[in-house]
């Protein structure tokens, strides 16, 4: 008799733990529920709601790759006309990469680049995932220093993400909720760094931030600078929209829904980190800027700046022989390895339009312990390596490191 009532209690016990599991599993359905993607006909014509004009770019797209094109070539048009003059000066170009609570490594080095004194106004600033919350604040120049310090030394997870319970694996469309980092950006990024994005664009300047559309499965790079000018009573709320977006990590962040108009129709986009589909870019293979510059009578002399939130060096360490450290140290490789290929893939590119490439990145001389994600001791520490390494007057990689040792053979020239 006693056996019986422990497998009945047991019985009860899970027939409980099914009925929650249950619930939260209806309630969260129809919490999560979502309109309809965008039909893979329609993708490359869908406009985001609340926007006449085209503010974003599919770049392996033939007709959108046209349009980048033209927005660039427009951007020398306004160059020469708010100069007063039809032949354009030496210009520089800024790349910055993801990397997440890396990204304080680009923080500092922006401010110990100000303080060095050659620091540049960039013609075009890019930006991806950590790199896409520092680039509207590096476009804006020195004067978004002391935000960009405080973004990067002064937050910790809390200030990021909430965690949510166990049931969000299954249930939720992210292990956190990333609210605080919204709060952040709506403190931070304001209807005045709007209207000062816009009278840049004016001049001719370019702020470019990627994200990737999960349901087309491509990488997006909006035109921030268009977005800003356009003077649409969103244009605020979707720059920070789209910096969360490009920010948000696959699980670990929240995706952020876009909603967009193809053919008369709504539907609704989903967007996840920049990072998933390129860690960093400056421009894409299709457009031919030595090309583009000779045809146009824009030829200059151009410099392009990475600034990678990474270390590039193989990290060797054991790995556990259990399911989640396997994925999760796989998963680092991978990533670490398609950093590299896109810093080859934009030096191919330079190298093809005669443009001078200068590259920074987290050494492996920085071997400060990082045991958890926006660890401000960790995040202060390697602020104020990135800050000292350009205060001193940085000595600029020529071409992306090889991976087969740090030696005078394979050292950059």
């Amino acid at each position: 008799m006693p056996q019986f009532r422990i497998r009945v209690g047991w019985i009860a016990l899970l027939l409980v733990a099914a009925s929650l599991s249950l619930f939260f599993f209806l309630q969260q359905r129809a919490i999560l529920m979502r309109h309809h993607a965008v039909p893979y006909d329609l993708e490359a014509d869908a406009n985001v709601a609340g926007f006449p004009d085209k503010v974003r770019y599919f770049p392996r797209d033939p007709g959108d790759i046209k349009l980048i094109t033209k927005e660039v070539v427009d951007s020398w048009e306004k160059e020469k006309l708010y100069l007063h003059k039809q032949e354009l000066p030496p210009t520089a170009y800024l790349a910055i990469s993801g990397g997440g609570d890396n990204g304080a490594f680009t923080a500092g080095f922006l401010n110990g680049w100000t303080k060095e004194g050659t620091r540049p106004q960039f013609k075009l600033v890019t930006g991806v995932s950590t790199g896409a919350l520092i680039a509207p604040f590096a476009f804006l120049g020195p004067a978004y220093d002391d935000v960009l310090k405080s973004l990067y030394v002064n937050v910790s997870p809390k200030d990021i993400v909430v965690e949510r319970g166990f049931y969000s694996i299954l249930l939720e469309d992210a292990m956190n909720d990333s609210a605080p980092l919204w709060q952040l950006l709506e403190t931070h990024v304001t209807q005045n760094m709007l209207d000062a994005i816009a009278a840049e664009y004016a001049k001719g300047r370019l702020l470019f931030l990627a994200t990737t559309n999960l349901d087309a499965r491509r990488p997006v790079i909006w035109n921030v600078t268009k977005i800003a000018a356009s003077r649409q009573p969103g244009a605020l709320h979707l720059i920070r929209k789209i910096m969360l977006a490009s920010a948000s990590i696959p699980g670990a962040f929240p995706p952020v829904m876009f909603d967009v108009k193809a053919n008369g129709k709504t539907y609704e986009e989903m967007h996840v980190d920049g990072s998933t589909t390129a860690q960093v870019f400056v421009y894409w293979t299709g457009v031919q800027l030595k090309k583009m510059a000779e045809e146009h009578n824009a030829q200059r002399e151009r410099r392009i700046y990475v600034l990678c939130n990474a270390r590039l060096d193989p990290e060797w360490g054991e790995v556990e022989r259990r399911t989640l450290p396997i994925t999760l140290q796989a998963i680092v490789t991978m990533i670490e390895y398609h950093v590299i290929g896109d810093l080859y893939r934009i030096y191919d590119v330079t190298k093809r339009d005669g443009t001078d490439f200068n590259l920074a990145y987290i050494p492996a001389t920085f071997r400060v312990p990082h045991a958890r994600q926006f660890d401000t001791t960790y995040m202060r520490q390697l602020y104020a390596f990135g800050f000292g390494q350009a205060e001193a007057g940085y000595a600029w990689q020529k071409r992306p490191p090889t991976l087969v040792g740090e030696n005078e053979d394979d050292a950059a020239p």
